[in-house]
């Protein structure tokens, strides 16, 4: 079960992007996050406080991961040619989507996309918008199996500290 998150949550949330950061930095980096840096509670705090926070619930009440979803696309998306006409309001974007890595391989990154889209269907949503570091193959496979489309790649500079190239997808709602 999805569901928007609760301050009780908040615990947990920062245990999960810490859990991925030590797994990333002990195996493969596919996100390019850096700890400390990004995301960490302050990042889970603000979503939070502004409603767009969401967490993965099993049946036995634990959280296997979490997700950002706003309206809030980076300066950056100006510099790609998105195919899908929409007003900032009308496109969802994903951040920050976190599966804890012992949960991997379960399908809940599927369920969190299919949550996303039936929460932009709601908000009246023409498009989903994301972008993923260029070197997270998981991610760019999955989202393009769920039908999302490369539209292209661009230089971010990433918390004002790293820059990095990041893949931009979207997919009509």
């Amino acid at each position: 079960m999805i569901r928007k998150a609760l301050k009780k949550d908040l615990n947990e949330v920062e245990a999960i992007y810490n859990e991925v950061l030590n797994y990333e930095a002990a195996q493969v980096s596919y996100t390019n996050w850096q700890k400390g840096l990004y995301p960490t509670r302050a990042d889970g705090e603000k979503a939070l406080a502004e409603g767009t926070l969401f967490v993965g619930e099993d049946e036995n009440g634990r959280l296997y991961g979490c997700v950002i979803l706003n309206h809030i696309q980076p300066k950056e998306y100006d510099n790609i040619s998105w195919k899908i006409s929409a007003q900032s309001n009308e496109v969802l974007v994903i951040h920050t989507l976190c599966i804890k890595p012992n949960c991997k391989g379960r399908g809940y990154g599927k369920e969190f996309v299919a949550f996303s889209e039936e929460y932009a269907r709601q908000l009246k949503c023409k498009a989903i918008r994301l972008d993923t570091y260029e070197g997270n193959l998981p991610a760019i496979q999955l989202y393009s199996r769920l039908g999302f489309a490369l539209v292209g790649k661009c230089l971010f500079h990433f918390q004002n500290v790293i820059w990095e190239t990041l893949v931009c997808m979207e997919k009509e709602v």
